[in-house]
């Protein structure tokens, strides 16, 4: 089956979660092509002019051949009409019409296939300059988890980008930190295609937001962190599965997500 954007934004039918009255921010999934350029032009500014990805891009456009597949999620500032956060999923019928889950260019997922079924990919998670605050991640993961039991699915699953640009950051240094607590279960762990780069005598910097949030919520690292060439990033792979998120965390993981 070929997907297209039309196909994609038809098969975009988990409910919206629910705003407090007065609420000035709010999630969804994109519904449009406009609103998904919406989210591509966030993902340029964040990508292309702040982190000086080389990235596909046209008309301020930060775009890719896994775009078409997938399902974008995208937060909105009512008070400006903007939209100032964006994940996007790529489902498993998704994942089998493309032939791949997204991550498949910088690792070997073969052990991950008994999950096939279950697994929702997430990537290209970007906020807003103006917007970074742990609220704004919440009300994506708040998305993540109304479409992903809307949906039946059991797993989450992405990478997790380390801070290449700071100059004191091995992100060898930080896996081998974070392994001896997060690493998953020996059959779920994959291979990296390429490896970042070693920085003799670095360590680790600050954990970032996102990848702390995944810990959290009792997710594994699932293998050694892959370079990604067109980021010049080092991303680390990273498996939640769902029923791994602690009680007290998962009301605020899977609350109403507004602010």
């Amino acid at each position: 089956m070929r997907y297209n954007n039309a196909t994609a934004l038809r098969a975009a039918t988990a409910p919206d979660i629910a705003p407090r009255p007065g609420s000035r921010l709010i999630v969804s999934l994109a519904r449009s092509r406009e609103e998904v350029k919406e989210a591509q032009r966030l993902r340029h500014r964040v990508f292309v002019e702040e982190m000086g990805a080389h990235a596909a891009r046209a008309g301020n456009l930060e775009r890719d051949r896994y775009d078409p597949f997938c399902i974008h999620l995208i937060v909105r500032d009512r008070a400006t009409g903007e939209v100032v956060g964006t994940y996007r999923i790529l489902t498993p019928e998704r994942a089998a019409a493309l032939g791949s889950l997204m991550a498949e260019s910088e690792f070997d997922l073969t052990p991950l296939a008994p999950l096939r079924a279950q697994i929702v990919e997430v990537g290209r998670a970007c906020i807003g300059a103006d917007y970074r605050c742990g609220s704004i991640i919440m009300l994506l993961w708040s998305g993540l988890a109304a479409f992903t039991q809307s949906r039946g699915l059991s797993y989450l699953f992405g990478c997790a980008t380390l801070g290449w640009g700071e100059r004191e950051s091995d992100p060898h240094a930080m896996y081998e930190r974070l392994a001896p607590q997060h690493l998953a279960p020996a059959e779920y762990r994959v291979l990296p295609r390429a490896e970042p780069p070693r920085r003799e005598g670095a360590g680790c910097a600050t954990i970032p937001p996102l990848l702390k949030g995944y810990l959290r919520a009792g997710a594994w690292i699932c293998g050694e962190p892959a370079w990604d060439p067109e980021f010049e990033t080092a991303d680390l792979p990273v498996l939640l599965p769902l029923r791994n998120v602690e009680s007290r965390y998962a009301r605020h993981f899977l609350r109403a997500g507004t602010a």
